[in-house]
């Protein structure tokens, strides 16, 4: 058995941990290739490889193929790698090779050119990373391919290639799975060409940025040591701030989600703030390869660049490629039902500039004031009415007809950082502020307009933590009111609502004409409690109301029969029912009697709707906040 001293810190690493209030950690990387590292690399499909040009620019890209291996020890902490490659326009492929393409074996002089690699594989989940120098290689270019100097209109053919490459491994460390959403690797013949060399990133180019789910980045400390990682999310967590000017490189945010709290790339961006980004798009073949300054946010610093961010990366690209077909290999999303996505990513968190988030949280702040919870009603079995008292009502103001309250519950749910949290595996970065929709009137519950309601669907740890909650016994943060889906007052105004979404109608009812109004709204039958429970309320809403009820009415079967009971009292209330989905012609017939179109649904029935009615100006309500 080998025992080895844990290494230090070096000082950029020791700079971010104290930022971000870390610490006590002792460095788990091993000063060789460890045994179970060299069985790992040699059955994963993928590599990523960083390292530096002539420049001293860091540059990523990353390999892959399903002829395995294409990496393996080939003596006591040596790596070799072979592999298909693009041979024209990857950046390492020409900081190592240099134009070199006859085959013939170039040998590094010194200690080795510096490089980082992360051997992965994305079904399942696994990772490990190295870190040496480059001792020798060879590169063997594909003849049959067009010439690099052939043009093609403006696009730049290039070629493909065999890399051999020799590494001297001195650090590995394998690494969490997180983030990483499982994809089928297979070979694919790169026919490269070279779509853009500019900094200032192609529409292209941020179409595959921002529909990326992963990426890989490269950092150096002082160009004496490298690291190669990963950064994985949902589709879109890669955002770009694009400037007007053209000649002006492109900006590249990313989120930093919770990891293991070793900071090795942060650490490193610390020292030498430059870093290679490769972004692959793993259906088309295309590639976009980034080198530029960093600077990482900490706190207040990333919420006011990327929503709801305490850590966050911003990269300045001062060089970049767009390569067509430039990858060696395929990747297909898994057939589950979740395609293979991980249960670890958090919603797409927007740049401040993209989508206003008022309510965010900056580091260490807290809720204005809170609200006890009065009174809880359960209308469906997913769907809940909590009535909420404010302690000081006069902190916010009266606030305005279908805006919604931005609750803030981080003192009652967040358990503080855990690297792991397989049984509610969002919860790690999750900021625990959540927005309903206030579906009571303003100034109708309370004496002093202290009291609101908002209906709930459940859905999430927060509106289950809610479901388990006492009446006089819960208090929870308000950070505010806020939203404008304000419908016009005495205009015609037709609605569009689906589910929840009919509840920014119900705190407007007051301020409503409903001689000149006009509601859709699709139910599902299980939630048949809900337009009941409405109707109750509001009576009056009855004859500017067609509600389209989905689903059979043997999903109503249970408890007795109460459920269909309450299906026939909907009936009876001459409501209009329509037992089908709503449909273009149920909307359309209404263009000549409506002024104002509002909707509130889900974003696929938005997108429908919109393409129903081409032209037509219509204000929707936006869960993005």
């Amino acid at each position: 058995m080998a025992f080895f001293q844990a290494a230090s810190w070096h000082e950029g690493e020791v700079a971010i941990h104290k930022r971000t209030r870390v610490g006590g950690y002792d460095n788990p990387t091993s000063p060789f290739l460890t045994p179970r590292a060299a069985s790992m690399i040699q059955r994963y499909p993928m590599m990523a490889i960083g390292t530096l040009d002539d420049d001293g620019r860091p540059w990523c890209t990353v390999w892959g193929s399903d002829h395995l291996p294409i990496a393996q020890p080939v003596a006591q902490s040596v790596m070799g790698v072979r592999t298909t490659v693009d041979a024209s326009f990857d950046p390492v492929v020409q900081a190592i090779y240099k134009g070199k393409d006859d085959g013939e074996v170039m040998r590094e002089e010194g200690n080795g050119r510096l490089m980082a690699g992360l051997s992965i594989h994305l079904e399942e989940r696994g990772r490990v990373k190295v870190a040496g120098q480059v001792i020798a290689g060879a590169l063997t270019v594909n003849d049959a391919v067009a010439d690099s100097s052939e043009l093609k209109g403006d696009l730049q053919s290039g070629r493909s290639g065999e890399v051999q490459l020799v590494v001297k491994i001195d650090q590995s460390l394998g690494n969490c799975p997180k983030y990483l959403n499982k994809k089928h690797i297979v070979a694919a013949d790169p026919k490269p060409r070279l779509l853009s060399s500019s900094p200032h990133l192609t529409q292209k180019a941020i179409d595959l940025v921002q529909s990326a789910d992963l990426f890989f980045v490269t950092s150096t400390h002082k160009h004496e040591d490298m690291d190669c990682n990963h950064r994985g999310g949902p589709p879109g967590f890669i955002r770009v701030q694009q400037p007007t000017n053209s000649d002006e490189g492109s900006t590249i945010v990313w989120p930093e989600y919770s990891g293991n709290n070793l900071y090795q790339t942060l650490g490193n961006l610390e020292s030498t703030p430059h870093a290679g980004l490769v972004i692959p798009d793993f259906e088309t073949g295309d590639v976009l390869y980034v080198t530029g300054d960093t600077e990482t946010l900490v706190g207040a610093a990333a919420s006011k660049v990327i929503t709801k961010s305490n850590l966050a990366v911003s990269l300045k690209v001062t060089a970049a490629r767009l390569v067509e077909n430039g990858l060696p290999f395929r990747g297909r999303l898994m057939d589950d039902a979740s395609q293979g996505r991980s249960p670890y990513n958090p919603r797409v968190r927007y740049l401040t500039s993209e989508k206003t988030d008022a309510f965010a949280k900056t580091a260490g702040d807290g809720p204005p004031t809170t609200a006890k919870l009065i009174k809880k009603t359960k209308i469906t079995p997913t769907v809940t009415r909590y009535r909420f008292a404010l302690a000081d009502p006069g902190v916010f103001g009266p606030w305005k007809p279908g805006q919604y309250v931005a609750m803030d519950l981080a003192a009652e749910m967040d358990m503080g950082y855990s690297h792991m949290r397989d049984d509610d595996p969002t919860s790690l970065n999750d900021d625990y502020i959540r927005t309903f929709t206030v579906s009571s009137i303003p100034n109708s519950l309370g004496l002093h307009g202290e009291e609101f309601e908002v209906t709930v669907r459940k859905v999430g740890n927060v509106t289950k933590w809610l479901e388990w909650q006492r009446e006089g016994m819960c208090e929870i943060g308000i950070r505010g009111f806020g939203g404008e889906f304000v419908f016009e007052p005495h205009s015609r105004n037709a609605f569009i609502a689906a589910g929840i979404g009919i509840t920014p109608l119900l705190g407007q009812m007051e301020s409503l004409d409903l001689d000149k109004l006009k509601v859709s709204w699709s139910v599902g039958i299980r939630d048949v409690a809900l337009p009941l429970d409405i109707l109750t309320q509001y009576p009056g809403l009855k004859d500017s109301l067609t509600i389209c009820l989905t689903g059979d009415e043997s999903l109503l079967d249970g408890e007795g029969g109460k459920e269909k009971a309450k299906l026939q009292e909907l009936l009876d209330t001459g409501v209009q029912v329509l037992r089908r989905r709503v449909t273009k012609e149920d909307l359309v017939v209404w263009e000549t009697e409506v002024d104002n179109w509002y909707l509130c649904t889900a974003p696929a029935m938005r997108k429908i709707v919109q393409e129903w009615m081409p032209g037509t100006t219509i204000v929707y309500e936006n869960f993005d906040y």
